[in-house]
């Protein structure tokens, strides 16, 4: 079970993490918060109702991580593309972000309360917590692989990211962007019928 993870009865999944692997993971996540910003709660006395109706940004977002986070639906190779794109932001974006929040929060909360026992701990999901995590995990790889500028021909073995000295000021974030995949493969594995 180390290092990936194993389906367990009912849907579920279980891994076993270190102590850093714990650290690392509830870092990540609480960054990937940060970075996609607050919640919009309702004020007081406004009506819960309301608040799903508010409209979000028409804009894509300035920073490159976001943008990949909440791309552009229809492309803007032109002015109606553009367009259909702004719209449709408009209405999505605001759920997109509150979806992505609450997997990121979701993978901080499992992981508190998880006792680790000496070195680590097992970390043991229900299929609601595998679907935040598989969600979390991917935005997660979204982010640090855009932040690498990672390319296709990066992805693969062959790619340059197994062969960066270690040296290189990135190789840490591409570790961890390598066993985030890992993560990610072996649960969606472990979701499969």
């Amino acid at each position: 079970m180390a290092g990936h993870f194993e389906a367990t009865p009912g849907g579920g999944a279980a891994v076993a993490l270190d102590e850093v692997e714990i650290a690392i993971l509830r870092s990540l996540a609480v960054q990937l918060l940060e970075l996609i910003g607050p919640g919009d709660e309702p004020a007081e006395g406004e009506d819960p109702l309301a608040a799903l109706f508010t409209e979000g940004p028409s804009e894509p977002p300035a920073d490159p991580a976001l943008a990949r986070l909440f791309p552009e639906a229809y492309g803007d190779e032109d002015d109606e593309l553009r367009a259909a794109s702004a719209e449709f932001r408009r209405f999505t974006e605001n759920d997109l972000r509150t979806r992505k929040r609450d997997d990121a929060l979701a993978v901080v909360r499992t992981l508190d309360a998880l006792a680790p026992a000496g070195e680590g701990a097992v970390l043991t999901l229900d299929a609601d917590e595998c679907r935040h995590w598989l969600g979390s995990l991917n935005d997660l790889r979204l982010t640090i692989g855009t932040r690498l500028e990672v390319t296709d021909e990066d992805d693969g073995e062959e790619g340059s990211l197994y062969r960066l000295p270690d040296s290189d000021p990135r190789k840490p974030m591409v570790m961890a962007y390598l066993w985030l995949g890992a993560l990610q493969e072996t649960l969606v594995e472990t979701m499969m019928p």
